[in-house]
């Protein structure tokens, strides 16, 4: 008698996607805390509790690595901001705000500017960071067209968009050296009632 499709589980690749994934989250972690310089193989498999052997298994190079993790985080902050379809209006502008402006100001943005400071004297890094930098941009983009509703073809909404991106990014990069919420939280509530303005349909 034939199992049923997907009764059977193989554990070997169960636990190789666990090793994989505790190996990004890691990767971003470290990144993060103490930058390119310091976050080695040796340091993201210690941290992920899996030996250095296996990391390697899993991604043979180092650029392999960081640029996967990156990419893993900006996905799994793609998948949040889907979630915001769900809500109604008008609390989803000001959401939508508040969860690009965590976007910017969180591990993966910190994480990225190290990649970035690498790769601009790296070729073999840079290459590989600025076409996902490139696509993650967009696809950021693309997404908070969609959760604010916003109607591309009306004369300076697409740069209102872009505007509100730009800040937020401007926000991560002060947040690097001063974590001033108060401020920024005021900032977030003035970029949300000007958005809300911008995109509100006449009359």
């Amino acid at each position: 008698m034939t199992p049923p499709r997907g009764a059977l589980r193989d554990p070997k690749q169960d636990r190789s996607r666990a090793t994989r994934q505790r190996l990004l989250e890691a990767a971003v972690a470290c990144l993060a805390e103490r930058g390119w310089a310091r976050s080695t193989v040796a340091v993201v498999a210690e941290r992920a509790g899996v030996s250095r052997g296996a990391a390697q298994h899993h991604f043979p190079t180092r650029e392999d690595l960081f640029t996967a993790a990156v990419q893993h985080v900006a996905e799994e902050r793609s998948a949040a901001l889907r979630a915001l379809l769900s809500q109604e209006r008008p609390a989803q502008v000001r959401a939508v705000v508040e969860e690009l402006v965590d976007l910017y100001t969180g591990p993966l943005f910190r994480a990225a500017l190290q990649l970035w400071v690498v790769a601009s004297y790296e070729e073999q890094l840079g290459a590989r960071v600025a076409a996902l930098e490139t696509r993650i941009g967009r696809e950021t983009h693309r997404m908070a067209v969609e959760l604010l509703g916003a109607d591309e073809t009306v004369p300076g909404v697409r740069e209102s968009v872009q505007g509100f991106l730009d800040m937020a990014r401007g926000l991560g990069l002060a947040n690097l050296l001063t974590d001033d919420r108060a401020r920024r939280d005021r900032v977030v509530a003035q970029w949300a009632r000007i958005l809300d303005d911008v995109l509100r349909p006449p009359g």
